[in-house]
């Protein structure tokens, strides 16, 4: 499926921004199941410098600085991404069970180092609590392989939790949200994977987008989307040889298929936030996201929307 994206972040400052550095994860990834057909990185208004390099995750972060005087800045990226049905390994052990899968990532002199390990660790938006561990006991059962813990665990979640914007902000710590059975994506990816870490598994943040679908006999509409987020959960290879990753929505209760684009990973919300950034001045602003993912042939197509929209994954940092 041939897919166009465009991310429109828009800030207004009050006072305005002296000069600013600011980083950006808004370029989508090539995995095994997309390909990126282009890509294109607006800035209003033209930093002074600007460039891009991989991170320590293979995402691209895009780097620029602005040096003069600004009431407002604009960002937009526009992506063609080519996707498909992502297709498990066959050398992946699926049917591996989950204690298996945990005591492979425990500690050993000399053991085999396998890279996914650094997801078993806390990180600053996906702490280990005894209260994940208890709400992920359910769906662990003893001798489950790990993909079907991962899909029960999905399914549940998307029973059990209200998606409520207002419910939480983009700091709200996930026990808080599990408590409540309420958030957005981003809360219900980083529940998951806490679930997953605090029982000694390696899970993973994807941050990304989602093709809707306009309501029947409605045009589709310029800034309806948002961003998304969801989970990677890693099943290792047979015989102690390399795995690979499994992905899983708990806010839709699914496999992601090929109406998902994968934008980055890492180890939570904070290594892939959309737009980051260092002001020097600006005490005020306010911010505005407008996303909208569409096939190709509609492209020109679309209404336009009124007022753009913000979601807890859209509110990136100053």
């Amino acid at each position: 499926m041939l897919l166009h994206v465009t991310h429109e972040t828009r800030y207004e400052y009050a006072p305005p921004v002296e000069t600013a550095q600011h980083l950006a994860h808004l370029k989508p990834l090539a995995t095994g199941s997309q390909r990126l057909v282009s890509h294109l990185l607006t800035i209003d208004p033209p930093p002074a410098q600007r460039g891009e390099l991989p991170d320590v995750y293979g995402n691209t972060r895009a780097f620029f600085a602005l040096e003069a005087t600004h009431d407002r800045l604009v960002v937009t990226a526009e992506s063609v991404v080519d996707t498909s049905v992502p297709v498990l390994s066959g050398a992946i052990a699926r049917e591996l069970p989950w204690e298996t899968v945990r005591e492979r990532f425990r500690f050993r002199k000399d053991a085999t180092f396998d890279a996914a390990s650094e997801f078993v660790f806390p990180s600053p938006y996906v702490p280990r609590h005894d209260d994940f561990a208890a709400y992920a006991r359910a769906s662990f059962v003893p001798g489950r392989p790990t993909f079907d813990v991962a899909m029960d665990l999905t399914e549940r979640m998307y029973r059990d939790f209200d998606y409520d914007a207002d419910s939480t902000e983009i700091n709200t710590p996930a026990v808080e949200a599990l408590a409540q059975r309420k958030g957005v994506c981003q809360d219900f990816a980083h529940i998951m994977i806490a679930c997953f870490r605090t029982l000694g598994l390696p899970a993973r943040y994807v941050s990304g987008y989602l093709l809707t679908q306009p309501p029947p006999g409605q045009p589709r509409l310029v800034g309806a989307d948002a961003s998304h987020a969801w989970v990677s959960v890693y099943l290792p290879g047979k015989d102690d040889g390399a795995g690979g990753w499994a992905d899983f929505d708990p806010t839709n209760g699914r496999q992601p298929g090929e109406d998902y684009v994968t934008l980055a990973i890492g180890r939570d919300y904070s290594d892939v936030s959309p737009m980051r950034g260092v002001l020097h001045g600006g005490a005020r602003h306010t911010l505005s996201v407008g996303v909208t993912v569409q096939p190709v042939g509609e492209v020109i197509q679309l209404a336009p929307q009124s007022q753009t929209q913000s979601t807890s994954q859209d509110k990136e940092s100053p």
